[in-house]
């Protein structure tokens, strides 16, 4: 990680045409941003345009621009992402969903700095652009471009438990509760666990860990994993810590009032008291 930050720092301060490329949930997206933060155009617009989320026969037109009358049903000139992102930076997310004609506009583009809206004139590209990619695709910005490469969470397990305790902090924070750490038997969970989801995984466990188990430190039931990589926990297993923690969390919330921690979990006081019962879980140790 510290070495795709490195070259990514070095790319920022190039002012050439960024690729971070990576496999679903790597923290593309957050590296791509923090190039723009680490720019010289920091202050100026940051356009983020999602190539996949956009139709084929939309792709010029949302990046490039257009002059009036270009499309019927759109009849009016429009400020492609590149204008809008003059001074500033323009992120494509997943840049490989791109048409390859538009692509190939795109970098044509980065080598000249000029662009062409469809129908309309030559414009100065007067923004920065850093994409996105698949680790796997073929197709970036062009010989110019500066690639970063993200591995997969598995392939850097030195990555893991640094960036569990900086999600910890945060959602903490958020929660406004105090970050403890995490118990010896989460930290080797943590290690052991194969990440197929990546960092974005990894955020959200411990987001959930956070709500979950409250103060103190993070179990790895909290954080619904086992420390043993060869057993998974059945269903009846992770239904029943997610009970545990989801009643001592409502309970240390409503310090140890049952009626209360029913009403905020939505349910009768009496079914709540059975699932108070069938957990274990004593409110006398939340009131104060």
């Amino acid at each position: 990680m510290q070495r795709a930050i490195d070259r990514a720092m070095l790319g920022s301060r190039s002012g050439q045409p960024v690729v971070v490329r990576g496999p679903n949930g790597s923290g593309k997206s957050m590296l791509a941003r923090a190039v723009h933060a680490w720019s010289p155009l920091a202050s100026g617009p940051l356009e983020t345009v999602n190539c996949t989320a956009i139709p084929e026969p939309l792709q010029s037109r949302e990046i490039f621009g257009c002059a009036a009358g270009t499309y019927p049903a759109l009849p009016g000139a429009f400020d492609g992402a590149l204008t809008r992102a003059a001074g500033g930076t323009l992120i494509l997310e997943a840049v490989e969903a791109l048409a390859p004609a538009v692509r190939t506009s795109l970098t044509r583009a980065l080598a000249s700095n000029v662009f062409r809206t469809e129908g309309g004139e030559d414009r100065p590209l007067r923004a920065r652009v850093v994409a996105t990619a698949d680790r796997a695709a073929v197709d970036g910005l062009g010989n110019g471009s500066l690639e970063v490469v993200l591995a997969p969470l598995a392939e850097r397990k030195e990555d893991v438990l640094p960036l569990a305790a900086h999600f910890l902090a945060l959602f903490a924070a958020e929660a406004d509760t105090e970050a403890v750490g995490f118990a010896p038997e989460a930290r080797a969970a943590l290690l052991d666990e194969a990440w197929p989801g990546n960092v974005s995984e990894l955020r959200e466990r411990v987001r959930q860990a956070v709500r979950l188990a409250g103060s103190g430190a993070v179990s790895a039931e909290a954080l619904m994993l086992s420390a043993r990589a060869d057993r998974v926990p059945s269903f009846r297993e992770a239904k029943r810590a997610f009970e545990s923690r989801y009643v001592e969390s409502l309970l240390r919330l409503c310090d140890g009032n049952i009626s209360q921690a029913a009403r905020l979990a939505k349910k009768d006081r009496k079914d709540f008291y059975d699932v108070i019962r069938r957990t274990g879980v004593d409110p006398s140790l939340f009131r104060r």
